[in-house]
C-alpha cells in the first residue's frame, strides 16, 4: 500500500507561483511514475505532468512551459513548480503514483487527497 501525502496548495494571484510537493510513503513497492492532475469545478480530472523513476517527463499542452516537475527517487517526492499562474489553472491539485509490488509485475495506481489551488485575476 502506498499513501500519498500533498501540500503546498493555497492562493495567489495571477502572475504568482506556487510549489506543490508530494511524499509517498509505504513499503514493498517501487514507484515508476509520479505526476501531478489537476480537476476544476463541473471539469473532469487532467493530467498536468508526470515524471518517470528515470527522470522523463510528460506535460498538458496547457501548461506552455510555466510548470516544472521534479522528482527525488530515492525520498519518493515529487514537486511541482508552477509560474506565471492564470486564473485558468484554479483547480483541485492530485498526486498520482503508479507503483509496482517488489517482485511482481502488478501495478497499481494511487491518488493523494488533493489540494487547492486557487488563482485570482
Amino acid at each position: 500500500q502506498v499513501q500519498l501525502v500533498e501540500s503546498g496548495g493555497g492562493l495567489v494571484q495571477a502572475g504568482g507561483s506556487l510549489t506543490l510537493s508530494c511524499a509517498a510513503s509505504g513499503s514493498g513497492f517501487r514507484i515508476n511514475v509520479m505526476g501531478w492532475y489537476r480537476q476544476a469545478p463541473g471539469g473532469q480530472r487532467e493530467l498536468v505532468a508526470a515524471i518517470t523513476d528515470g527522470g522523463r517527463t510528460n506535460y498538458a499542452d496547457s501548461i506552455e512551459g510555466r510548470f516544472t516537475i521534479s522528482r527525488d527517487t530515492a525520498k519518493n517526492t515529487v514537486l511541482l513548480q508552477m509560474d506565471s499562474l492564470k486564473p485558468e489553472d484554479t483547480a483541485v491539485y492530485f498526486c498520482n503514483a503508479e507503483a509496482r509490488l517488489i517482485g511482481t509485475t502488478r501495478t497499481r495506481t494511487y491518488w493523494g487527497q488533493g489540494t487547492q489551488v486557487t488563482v485570482s485575476s
